[in-house]
């Protein structure tokens, strides 16, 4: 029983005293992994400092540039510790550590499907001129101004200042209007005037009007207007013009400002704007009377 336990105790120290010499011999390449895994360590920050300068200028949120930044830092570092490996010739672990990481990534990208469209949905967005925070847009049925472009939504704010919140894949597969591209927009104003009433003078009067209201419209021949139809009750027309806007807000209230307008000159020129009216006929045979009960001679 001695004799075992002393061949055992003998084996234990051969195999304790060989690791003790590889690790031995190991020290050289374990102080380099080291000193790789540092140098890489401090160019990572470097890194990450010059790509956040870097995408700060084109991207106006702060929480995706972090993203960014940090993504960047772990990509260098990775690299790093991969060499690390190396120079320790674990290449082995190194395969299995890439082959896990692939396996991992797969069932990761499969359960996260949605979740990672919508990322890099956002960081699409967030790259794109055309979309900046402060833009009026309209898309997916609901219009608003621009207020946060994240990694999982696109925000509006409408103009009852409610918050929308639209995934950023539904940004990207969908059209998109843009009212900040143009520094200006069209108004369009439909009305109508009695059959009586004198068309030129109604025509002249509209043009002057629109012309004397808004102040970059120097002239009233830049006032578009054209009569469309005779109506139930009136004589329609339409009439357009521009206005230096970027918002739909802007325009709701150059559109307002202009009925106003036009209301007063149509009533100092005693124009009349006609109203649908609907008559109601009923047969004058109707009685209310209650018919005589007719009698008879037994």
């Amino acid at each position: 029983m001695s004799d075992e336990f002393s061949k055992a105790l003998a084996l234990l120290s051969d195999k304790l005293l060989g690791w003790f010499n590889a690790f031995i011999k190991s020290i050289p390449n374990l102080i380099i992994a080291i000193i790789v895994l540092v140098v890489f360590y401090y160019i990572s920050r470097y890194i990450s400092r010059f790509v956040g300068r870097l995408v700060s200028k084109k991207i106006n949120q702060d929480s995706l540039v972090n993203i960014i930044t940090k993504i960047a830092a772990v990509l260098v570092v990775a690299v790093g510790f991969f060499l690390a490996l190396g120079v320790l010739n674990l290449s082995k672990t190194l395969e299995t550590l890439i082959g896990a990481a692939g396996v991992s990534g797969l069932v990761i990208g499969l359960a996260l499907q949605g979740t990672l469209s919508n990322t890099f949905a956002g960081v699409v967005l967030s790259f794109r001129k055309s979309i900046e925070i402060g833009h009026w847009v309209e898309t997916n049925g609901f219009s608003g101004e621009v207020v946060e472009i994240s990694l999982k939504n696109f925000v509006l704010k409408e103009a009852d200042n409610n918050m929308v919140l639209i995934p950023n894949t539904s940004i990207l597969q969908n059209p998109i209007k843009n009212y900040a591209l143009t520094s200006k927009m069209r108004v369009v104003i439909r009305c109508g005037v009695g059959y009586e009433s004198d068309l030129e003078l109604v025509k002249t009067i509209t043009k002057e009007t629109i012309s004397k209201t808004f102040s970059h419209i120097d002239s009233p021949d830049k006032v578009e207007f054209f009569y469309e139809e005779f109506g139930g009750s009136s004589i329609n027309f339409l009439c357009r013009f521009w206005i230096d806007a970027q918002s739909v807000i802007e325009e709701i209230k150059a559109k307002s400002t202009a009925i106003l307008e036009i209301k007063k000159a149509f009533d100092k020129e005693n124009i009349n704007i006609p109203f649908p009216i609907r008559t109601l006929q009923f047969n004058n045979e109707l009685s209310v009377s209650k018919p005589e009960k007719e009698s008879h001679e037994v």
